[in-house]
Order: structure tokens, then sequence, then C-alpha cells
């Protein structure tokens, strides 16, 4: 009856008066249906429903089927089902019955409304005609003013208290007076109970109320609501209608903030940080997004986007600036099927057009080989860095006619996963110009790309049809990419080169930088399991581990011939491939003149060793740490936590439990677990983890030669030396896990254990390392992810993600012409004077140090002195700076202030600190200049880091020394009118004694830190280059030189058995280092080492003719002991080579040559810019520790 009722409100509604204003409709529809409601029930007009022939009547039927009539509507029906019918259909009749007594109530209803409304109507019209009336003799009478009545209401005239009336009981309450009695409301009554804040059914009694329909008031206790609030609220109680309960009485006015985007600036600075943050954009990105806005804002520049159609269109126009993607469909036939496969390539050659025709790339491009010589003090080195150094590109230049010139492309290629499930995949190839500088052609600029898609249908994966076929179908789809430049490669192009020159360019493939899964495919061979899995040599599967022997290497003639006899007779041929574990595949690269496959694939850094040997050495460590308990696994992970901070390294709170596919993070806890682990994995407490220690001591000599990026015949002799120095460590390892574990035992049989054999070739064939390195091809999946996840419907993802790559080598294209445009107008701007003192070329190196990020106020010396009271190193402050300055200042030729024999400090003189130095050295590395950078601060990043450093002193002989030494404090402090860039250390170059085992084994370098209260002071000029140095976690006070996260340091500070190097590169000027002391020293060391029965260190003096004292004699074995670090036999091929240069470079009559050990740059400053006058001879030029000359003359009093 519900919806009937609801319908018929509607209904209703619409007929009342369409002539009002517009009404509620919700609300009318309920008081109509609580009218009726009231009306239907009140006055005894319900339904009566007939119960009085409720009983069943069953009668007889006299079909034959058991059938009986319902006594409602005579139907037939199954005497089974008849009872459940006969309920039913007195529902619907009773049903039926309701609704027709129901619609008569409300006509009725309606048309009594209708007939009161317009009784309404015209009484509001007579009362119209009344007011208009008064009105005009109001106007003609005296004004009288409202009288007030107590309740506090306006007096009004009684026209006005007379009101329509809305509510009166019509014939419809007939049948029931009491009823209509109680329900009516007079005109009067209702004017006496109204007043201004009076509602009636939720709604103010003003004259809208007559729009209202008619609704009778209900008794006192039908249909209201009584809330009783809690006594210690201070609320009565309060009774309301159905309709005015749950509402607010005064409901105030929404506030509406004016400025709602605080506490942004404005809108637009929040609707760009939301845009910003939608977009994922980096710092760099809104940066230059913010710089354009406000270029275009200023009207500094032109901006004619509307849509994001003109963006698109101007792409469309940009496009045609770069060599575009060609798609290829290949066919292949596989059982008995021709399957086709969609292949997208940007052709190679016109790529290299591109760049050729570059103005900005082309003065870069190198076109002749070279080899290039050092002098290293005793003979021209030969040394290797970028490609054209190599063996491999004079070899090539050599093969070619006299005016024909290498063109050399370098091919990456790897599989990667687009989607995070790893069920998308994508081939890419990227391909890079092996003629540009390095520093050009490993950057994320120009180079382009070219993507190859292989399918990969994994549910025929491993089985040998299969495997042949995506080697197949593989070479075919690199067969559209090197289509291009095969012809090139055979008869060359000829073209005019940036000089001037008409060069013919011989296209060839350089290099082929890979992982091993990949290089299988490049080379065709079979992979691990095969009998040769090497793809350079022939070395036996089961020998991978021997470096030590040499097998013969693979060669594209051999290959061809093993496939032709295949061809021919497939059992014998397949026999003869199988014994070299090759596929029986023409090989793409075959026709391509000076690219056999086997030589240009080359040995990756990142995948042979961070990823490969390095993760099955760790995998190895974790097991051996883990087997000493949980204790000690929590040991190295707080050790690694301590581990000091240093400029891109990163830093690890734990690494036990922790399983990274990030080659860098490897990389980087291979070079700090040698440190953490050295007190845990003792010989004592695991004597196999002591010996993986040492595998990974080897190892990472390995990593920090192949890490050079320039390589001398030294630094790759040292290389192979120390490969096979690794093999050697690997098998004690293996045999002491064999002996003691052998449940344990590792396979360390796999290919990638062999790379250490070829990958020095690889370096002075093809150049340093970092020339066929994955690592600045890998960061180009990056992008390609990007792609797929924000910018693709993830269907037809290669169209759309080599359109995008497309427009970011336009862009690129367009941006460094961009670039050059701002850089000539920069010039231009420039005075003459600026532009002959400016080397624009190649900025001049200005200073040695740049001391940054100073504290906001200065602070005095007796608060430096009482918030680093805790500090031992601290105390005496004052009395220390004091001391130090009225020493360096005469020394250094600056006058005291005036009339001042002796400088005073007062508590209240200040200085000023600073965090951050930035120390500039020449490199040894690459002869360069390198930056160090360098922190002093007691919280960074919440962390304390207080940097170390190399530093240049002298000793108290007043000879020159460097030392390590640990900032605990920069600053600047003002002596009159000098400043002067002082610093607070802590030297570590206390005595150690002779040097442990471990430290040997692990090839470990020991410094001893003084005693806190031993600080000193320096000048920053002193500095010579930062250093990372790792405390010793099981002797306080002592600490390690971290030499494996730093080439330079690397080769400075080698841990070697030989201690020549080290005692010029620590003491240029040591005792005994020139002259007879050298001599004496020597020969008297050699001699007690050597003969049992030698001579006192009395008749040594007397040996040496009486030029040194007794007491020179025992100084002089003392302190060559000490620089010896009490290492006294030479290593064999140290001494061989030796004896080979002395009968050499003295063999007849002279002049013999001046022997000058190699000397780092390190240990010798750059020039400095030191605003101080050089000290007289008679001074010493720097500050030592342990002042021994002559001071000024101090006063009495104390300073």
């Amino acid at each position: 009856m519900s919806d009937y009722y609801d319908n018929l409100s509607s209904t209703s509604l619409l007929l009342i008066d369409p002539t009002p204003p517009i009404i509620v409709f919700e609300s009318l529809a309920a008081s109509l249906r609580l009218y009726i409601f009231n009306l239907y029930y009140s006055c005894g007009m319900a339904p009566n429903r007939n119960t009085t022939n409720r009983g069943h009547k069953y009668i007889a039927s006299t079909s034959s089927n058991n059938q009986v009539d319902c006594q409602y509507c005579n139907k037939s029906y199954s005497a089974r089902g008849i009872k459940s019918h006969e309920q039913g259909c007195l529902r619907r009749r009773d049903k039926k019955n309701d609704d027709k007594d129901f619609a008569a109530l409300a006509a009725r209803a309606v048309e009594e409304e209708l007939q009161r409304k317009e009784a309404r109507r015209e009484k509001r019209r007579h009362r119209k005609e009344q007011t208009m009336a008064s009105a005009v003799v109001a106007a003609a009478a005296p004004s009288v003013p409202l009288r007030m009545v107590p309740d506090g209401t306006k007096n009004s005239s009684p026209e006005q208290d007379q009101q329509p009336d809305d509510f009166t009981a019509g014939p419809l309450f007939e049948g029931n007076s009491d009823v209509a009695d109680a329900m009516s409301i007079s005109r009067d009554s209702d004017a006496r109970q109204r007043s201004e804040s009076d509602t009636s059914m939720g709604i103010p009694a003003c004259t809208t109320l007559s729009l209202l329909p008619i609704m009778p008031s209900a008794p006192p206790n039908l249909d209201t609501f009584k809330t009783e609030y809690h006594p210690h609220s201070g609320r009565a109680t309060s009774v309301e209608s159905f309709s005015t309960f749950g509402r607010k009485e005064h409901q105030l006015p929404p506030i509406v903030d004016n400025e709602p985007w605080q506490p942004f600036a404005c809108r637009a600075d929040f609707e760009f940080a939301k845009l910003a943050h939608q977009a994922a954009l980096n710092k760099n990105q809104t940066d230059e997004l913010l710089r354009l806005i406000w270029r275009i804002a200023d009207g500094q520049v032109k901006f004619t986007f509307k849509s994001h159609g003109d963006v698109s269109k101007a792409w469309d126009r940009a496009a045609s600036q770069m060599s575009p993607f060609e798609k290829h469909t290949i066919t292949v036939e596989h059982k008995r099927e021709d399957l086709k496969y969609n292949v997208y390539t940007r052709p190679l050659w016109d790529w290299a057009l591109d760049l050729l025709q570059d103005p900005l790339l082309a003065p870069h491009f190198v076109w002749d080989a070279q080899r290039l010589y050092k002098h290293n003090g005793m003979r021209y080195e030969r040394f290797v860095h970028e490609p054209w150094t190599g063996d491999h590109w004079w070899n090539v230049q050599s093969s070619l006619p006299e005016n024909g010139v290498p063109f050399a492309f370098i091919l990456y290629a790897d599989k990667t996963h687009l989607s995070s499930a790893g069920t998308v995949k994508a081939y890419p190839v990227f391909v890079r110009c092996g003629n540009l500088p390095v520093n050009i052609r490993n950057t994320d600029g120009l180079g382009g790309g070219s993507f190859v898609q292989v399918p990969d249908d994994s549910e025929e994966d491993g089985k040998l049809s299969y495997v042949n076929l995506k080697r197949v179908v593989w070479h075919k789809a690199f067969f559209k990419l090197l289509e291009t430049i095969i012809i090139y490669a055979k008869a060359g192009y000829a073209y005019t080169c940036y000089d001037g020159v008409m060069r013919w360019l011989y296209a060839f493939i350089l290099l082929l930088s890979a992982d091993y899964e990949e290089q299988c495919v490049m080379a065709l061979i079979r992979g691990t399991n095969c009998h040769c899995p090497c793809p350079i040599c022939l070395v036996p599967s089961d020998k991978l581990y021997d470096n030590a022997s040499t097998y013969p290497t693979r060669s594209s003639d051999d290959t061809k011939a093993l496939v032709e006899l295949w061809t021919r007779d497939r059992v014998a041929g397949e026999s003869a491939l199988k014994k070299q574990g090759l596929r029986p595949i023409k090989n793409v690269f075959w026709k391509v003149p000076n690219s056999d496959p086997h030589d240009t694939v080359l040995q990756d850094h990142l995948h042979v060793y961070h990823m490969g040997q390095w993760k099955h050495l760790f995998g190895e460590l974790k097991q051996r740490i883990a087997a000493l308990g949980r204790s000690n696994e929590k040991k190295l992970d707080d050790q690694f936590d301590t581990f000091p901070r240093w400029r891109n390294l990163n830093h690890f709170d734990w690494v036990t439990n922790i399983t990274y596919s990030d080659s860098n993070k490897l990389r980087d806890i291979s070079r700090q677990v040698l440190y953490a682990a050295q007190n845990i994995l003792t010989r004592a407490a695991d004597e196999a983890g002591y010996a993986l220690l040492r595998c990974i001591a080897s190892y990472l000599h390995i990593d920090m030669y192949i890490s050079l990026d320039v390589q001398t015949e030294s630094t790759i002799a040292a290389g192979r030396a120390e490969v096979l120095e690794f093999q050697k460590r690997l098998e004690d390892y293996i045999k002491i896990v064999e002996e003691t574990d052998p449940d344990t035992i590792k396979n360390w049989n796999f290919p990638k254990i062999h790379s250490g054999k070829h990958i020095f070739d690889d370096i002075m064939v093809k150049g340093a390392a970092r020339n066929f390195s994955t690592r600045p091809n890998e960061k180009q999946h990056g992008p390609i992810k990007w792609w797929y996840l924000r910018q693709t419907n993830r269907k037809d993802i290669a169209d759309q993600i080599l359109e995008l790559d497309h427009k970011s080598v336009v862009s690129e294209f367009i941006r460094s012409r961009i670039e050059c445009l701002d850089e000539e107008r920069r010039k231009l701007m420039l005075l003459q004077e600026e532009l002959e003192d400016t080397d624009l070329d190649d900025e001049k190196f200005e200073e040695h140090f740049h001391i940054g990020s100073p504290l906001k106020n200065q602070t005095t010396l007796s608060q430096v002195e009482e918030e680093n009271k805790s500090i031992r190193a601290f105390h005496q402050f004052r009395k220390k700076l004091a001391t130090f300055l009225n020493h360096f200042l005469p020394s250094h030729n600056i006058p005291l202030p005036e009339g001042t024999t002796w400088l005073k400090l007062s508590a209240q003189d200040q200085i000023h600190e600073y965090r951050y130095l930035k120390v500039h050295y020449e490199s040894t590395a690459d002869w360069k200049l390198a930056t160090d950078y360098l922190r002093c601060n007691p919280s960074f990043h919440g962390k304390e880091r207080r940097d170390c450093a190399l530093i240049r002193t002298l000793d108290k002989d007043g000879r020159d020394k460097n030392i390590f030494v640990k900032i605990l404090c920069m600053f600047k402090h003002t002596v009159g009118s000098c400043t002067l860039d002082l610093a607070l250390v802590l030297p570590m170059d206390a005595l150690i004694g002779p040097r442990r085992r471990m430290d040997r084994e692990l090839r470990l370098t020991r410094l001893r830190a003084r005693p806190a209260s031993s600080s000193e002071f320096i000048t920053l000029y002193s500095i010579i280059h930062g250093a990372l140095l790792v405390p010793d976690f099981a002797h306080d006070g002592d600490y390690f030189l971290v030499d494996t996260v730093d080439t330079d340091m690397f080769l400075q500070y080698p841990p070697s058995s030989s201690n020549s190097q080290l005692l010029k590169a620590r003491f240029p000027t040591a005792w005994g280092s020139s002259g007879h002391r050298l001599f004496v020293s020597a020969f008297m060391l050699a001699s007690k080492v050597i003969c049992d029965n030698t001579y006192s260190n009395k008749s040594w003096s007397i040996v040496a003719q009486g030029m040194f004292q007794l007491r020179e004699i025992n100084q002089m074995e003392r302190k060559m002991y000490q620089y010896l670090e009490w290492e006294l036999n030479v290593d064999p091929v140290t001494l061989r080579e030796f004896e080979d240069m002395v009968k050499k470079d003295f063999a007849g009559q002279g002049p013999y040559l001046t022997y000058i050990l190699p000397s780092s740059s390190k240990t010798t400053p750059p020039p400095t810019t030191n605003p101080f006058p050089p000290p007289p001879a008679a001074l010493a030029p720097m500050p030592s520790y342990g002042h021994w000359y002559p001071s000024p003359t101090a006063p009495n009093s104390n300073p």
C-alpha cells in the first residue's frame, strides 16, 4: 500500500495549486501522508476486513485428478496446494479493498482542501482591500507610535491579528465530532498561540504557511518526541513534534574561508604544487618548470602552446630532426610453420650520420689509433684509457686502406622487465659511438638507442628446438639493425670531417657489452652446461677456476667451418659443435668485417664481479657468520652501522638479512665488509671464515685494479698477478672447508670465476674497463620502465615506447643547441678583459680548498670550551690556539698586533666555525684535478661526522712528513687584519710496532691515534686530500685506512710486501732516504737479516768512518725499522725487476739515470694560493708536531 500511497501523494500535490511558488515536495508529501493516516484510523474508517469467512471450505471436485475449487476465486486447484493458494488469494482481496477505501478518502481530502484554499483566497483579497482603505485614512491622520505590550511584542491592528485559518475541520471530521474538535484549530485560538518565534510542524508562522497542505494537529501523546538531557548539561527537557525533531532551531550560516589555499601563498601556488606532485616531478624538473613559468610571466620568452594538441603537433614537426625508428617483419620457419615477428630498429648508419653532422659533437671525434706513454721516473711506461689507445683499434686501422679510419660502434643488449610482476619484458639494444670520448659517450645525452623485440614463448622454453629458434630470431633481428652498416664496413664511406680532411669511414663493431646470458646468444655458444662455456676461449667446463693455464682462443673462421660441416653432415657436425659448445646457427656478426664476435664480447665489470663473484663470496660470508651464532650476526650489523659515512658510499644499517640486486649497493658492501668482519671471522674463531676474508681481500684488489680509468703496464701486470693470488687463496679456502665442514662445500667452477683470465687482456686491447661496462647502459632501463608505467596504455607498447624514446632524442638534440646558443651569448656579454683572463675551455684552478657551511653566529672561545668540555681534545682550546699562533705568525712573516710580542687570547675572542671543506688535488690515478668533500659536523643528518685527511707537516727535525689526522673543528679566526683558516685535528701517527700477521694477510693499513689531549692546530692549506678511516673494532684507538673506496688512495698506499714505495710516499725526505744515511741504514739492516753473527752498532759506526755517532746509528736503525714497518724481506719479483733495470740502465759508460721512485702528487699538494709570504729559509715552512725549533720568547705570564 505504501507504493500506492506515495504515488497518490505525488499526484495530489500536483493538483493542489499550481500558482503558488515552488513547494518542497518531500515535506508536503509527508504532511499529507500524516494527515490521511490520522484521519484514516482516528475516525474509525479503517478497512473492515472480513474475518467471518476465514474458515476453509473444501468442495469436492468432480474431476478425476482430485482437484478442489477455491472459495474466493472459484478456480480449481490441486487438493495438496489449495490451502496456500487460498491464503494468498485472501490477502490479495483484502489489499484490493483497502486500496479502494484509501482512494476514496484521499479523493475526499483533496476535494475539501481545494475548497478551503479557494475560501482563503477570497479572504486574502478582502483583507487586502481593507488594508488599502486603512492606509488612505492613516495618511490623513497624525502618526501614532506603536504600543509595546508587556510580553515584548508590538501592538498590531485588529486586521493584523486576523490571520487566515490554515487548519480548519471541514466535512471530513463530521463523522467523529470529538476528534474533529480536538484536531481543529480556530482562527482566534491560532492567532493567540502564535508569536514570532513559534513554529508549527517545524515551519515558521508566516504567510507561507498557507502554501502548506492542511494538516490536523496531533494529540499531545501522538507522534511527539521527548528529549531528556543529563543533569550536568543544564538543559531542560524538550518535547518536539515529528517534523521538528532532530532539526536545529538556529542553524548558523556556513563559514566560508576566503583563502582556503593557506598555508600556500596563493591559489596558483597550490595548483602548481598539486600538479607537480601528481606528475611526480623531481627537484630538477620542478626548478626547470618554475624558471620557465617565470620567464614567461616576465615576458622574456614567447609561449604559444594552448592545448595538448599544440604540443603533439610540435613534436611531430621536430621528429624529422633525427632518424626515426623503422618497423620490420622477419619470418622464421619452425616446425614446418612460418613464424613472423616484428622488429623495431633505428638504422645504425643513419644514427651515425646524425652524430657526424652535429656541429657540437664534430670537434670531439677521434679517428686515428694512438699509443700513449708516461715517464715514471725510470722509463716511459705505456698506458691506455680510451678505445683508440688499445691494441685492437691499432690493428683494425692497420687493415684498412691508407686513407681509411675506423668508425666504432659499441652495442649493449640485455633484457629487462617492464612490469613489477615480470610478465612484460623488453629487449633493448643501445648503441654508442666509440670515436667519442668517454665523458660524452657514457652520458645520457646524444648517443641514441635501438630496440630489438625478441619473443619469449615460455611454454616451450628450454626445448632444444625452441632455444635454437630464439637464437635464429635474435640474429635475424640483429641483421635488420646492422643492415645499413655492412656495406660501409666493406667499402667505406667518404666523409669530410670537422678538420676539413676527407676520410673514408669503415664501420665495425668494437664492443659487445652484455651479461653472460646475452654473450652466449651473441657468440652462439650453448651456455654453462656445455663442454666449453667460455665465449672467448676453449677452456673445459671442469677447468674454469684454473686461471693459471692458457687455452686456445675461439675464432670466427673455426666456427664457420664447423657450421658448414653441420650443414653437410648433421651427425658429424653436431658432434664437432658440441665439443666446442657451439650452436648450428650462422652468426650475423660474420657479415661485418673486423667484428669477430669472440673478440668483441668482453668481460663486464658489473655482472662478472659485483653481480657475479662478489654475490657468491658474500653468500659464503653470511653463512660463516651465521654458523657462529646470532650474536655475531648482530655484531656484524652493528659494525656496519658504525662505519663512517663517506661521499658516494652507501651506508648500511644491517647486511646479514638482505639480498640486494642493485650492483652499486653490492659493490659498496664489498668495500666495507672486510673492516666490519675482521674481528669476527678470526683465525681462532673460524679458520675457514678467516680464509674467506683473505679471498675477499684479494678480490677487492682485483676490483680496484679493474676500476682504474687509466691503466698502465704496471697496473695491468699487477692485476694479472692478483688474479693468480685470488685463485691460490680460493683453493686454500676450499681445502679448509673440505677438511672442516665438507657438507657446506660450494662449487666454484662457473664461467664468471674464469673471467679474470681475460679481463686484463681486454683492457690492454680495448682500453679501460669503463669502455665496455654495462653500468651506463643499465641506467637506460629506467626511462623505459617509467614510460611503460606512466605513459602507455599497456597495449602495443613497442610503438609507444619507441615514440617516447624518439622524443627524448630529439629534445636532447634541440636542448644541446639551445645551451650552445646561451653560452655564445654569454661570451659576447663578457668584457674583453674578462674574456682574456678567463679560460672558457678549461677553467683554471684557483684555490686549493674551499670552506663552507658556516654557523650563523660567531662563537667565543669560552663557549667552545664549555660546549665541548666532555671532549678531551678541546681541553685548553684557547691556550693551544694562542701557542700555535705565536709560532705560526712569525714563521710566515705575519706581524703580531701592534705593540705585541706574545699574542694573548681572551675568553671573549671569537671564532667562526664551518662544517664543510672542499679540497682540490691532482689525482695519481688519471693525473687530473680531483676533489674531496669533507665534513666536520657534530650532527650531520642526526649523526656525528668528523672526517679524516692526509696533511703535510714537519717532524721535530724539520723534515717533511705526511700523516693522517681526524678533523675536530674547522674555523676562521682574525688576528689584526689577517683572517686565518684553521682546524683542530687529532694526529693519527702514534707508534704501532711490528706489523701484525692479520694486517699483512688481509692487506690492512693500520693507524693509531694519539691521546685525545694531544690534539693540535693546523692551517687548512696543509691538507692534501681526504681519507676514510674506520675504527678497528677490536682495538680502541686503532684505525684502518680504507683504500678500496678511492683508486687514488689505493695506488698511493698499497699495503704490499715491498715497502719502498710506502717509504717515499709517507716520508718523502725520511732519514736514510739520501746519501750515506740511506746506504749505511740499509746495509746494516741487510747484514743483520742475512748473517747470524753480525757486527755491533759500535762497529757500524767505525765502518761509517766516524760520520755518525753511536747514538745516531741507533736512531737510524730504529727509524728504518719503522719506515719498513718491520717488513725486512724483499719480494723476489721486485728484486728481479730492480736487478734487470740496473743491468739495463747502468750498462756501459755514463751518464747514468737517477732513480726516482714514482712519487704521488697527493703527497705534494697543488700550487697553493696561500696569501701568506714564504717563511725565511731558517724557519720551518709549516708548523709541526712537537715544535723543536726556537720559539719567540714568551712573557712570564701564561697566554
